[in-house]
């Protein structure tokens, strides 16, 4: 599989899921990092965790709306 096939099998909704994991890995392993670094005397985790979690909230509501609007199908 070439690197144009990879690139035209990525539709603009598998690049924004894919965003978001990315986004929210990155978000937990910074709370990892915070959790840490702090010992746990800050509140820098709770925050990046509190963004996990609205990340994480966000995108299930996207799939949910994709799936009902049809623009997701059985396969995503």
């Amino acid at each position: 599989m070439g690197y144009t096939a990879i690139l035209t099998a990525l539709t603009p909704m598998k690049t924004i899921v894919l965003l978001f994991v990315a986004f929210i890995l990155t978000s937990l392993f910074s709370a990892l990092y915070f959790l840490l670094k702090d010992k746990g005397q800050s509140e820098r985790m709770v925050k990046a965790l509190t963004v996990r979690v609205a990340l994480s909230v966000v995108l299930f509501a996207l799939l949910m709306l994709g799936f009902y609007s049809g623009l997701i199908t059985n396969k995503l």
